[in-house]
């Protein structure tokens, strides 16, 4: 479900036209998050580590409404939630893109993210044979442990998908971190946005 945004009367509304003219709309920040309790949970859970902070930084963004917002023919809509696209590995180190739900039930969301990774790994396509809707982007570098990151886009279209990477995990005196870099469109979303994600997702990360 989306509602449209009235332009005219949206609080955004300045903010919107002037960087929706920019070659490159998206702006983006790295931060270091502390994985030290969330690894140890995922580990003593038996589950994978990458879909349990997957999981969390999907739940936090979809606690903000600025990250619920996506252009649909120059069009501003909120959508009442927002899925994961994230890139997943293959054997022949290929990838291909897959497409999980996001869930309230973090159990149901596991269970069905396993069995898109299975299907993603068996497959050789690079897309999801399934509508992908509202998403974010999400990929995973965990033998980089980088302090900037850039992606790869088509000017052409109108993209406004946040886009969140996680790198390598660190270790250090007994602390866990990994790098974090977040990519949003700047006309839906500013500094102060960003800055609640990375909020959210760390306390979610030490719960």
């Amino acid at each position: 479900m989306k509602t449209l945004i009235d332009l005219e009367n949206w609080s955004r509304r300045e903010h919107f036209s002037f960087f929706s003219k920019s070659e490159e709309p998206f702006f983006g920040v790295t931060v270091e998050v502390d994985c030290t309790k969330a690894y140890a949970s995922a580990k003593e859970k038996g589950q994978s580590f990458f879909l349990y902070y997957l999981y969390r930084a999907l739940n936090a963004a979809n606690q903000i409404q600025n990250f619920r917002y996506r252009i649909v023919d120059n069009e501003v809509y909120l959508f009442d939630q927002v899925h994961a696209s994230p890139t997943i590995p293959r054997p022949d180190n290929t990838f291909g893109f897959a497409y999980i739900n996001y869930h309230t039930n973090e159990e149901l969301f596991y269970d069905n993210a396993l069995e898109e990774i299975q299907r993603v790994k068996q497959s050789t396509t690079l897309h999801p044979t399934v509508s992908v809707g509202s998403v974010i982007h999400f990929s995973a570098l965990p033998w980089l442990s980088f302090t900037w990151i850039s992606h790869a886009r088509s000017f052409s279209f109108n993209d406004s998908s946040p886009k969140i990477s996680f790198g390598k995990l660190n270790t250090k005196e007994g602390l866990k971190t990994m790098p974090v870099a977040v990519h949003v469109h700047h006309g839906l979303a500013d500094g102060y946005h960003v800055g609640l994600f990375v909020a959210n997702f760390q306390d979610l990360l030490n719960e």
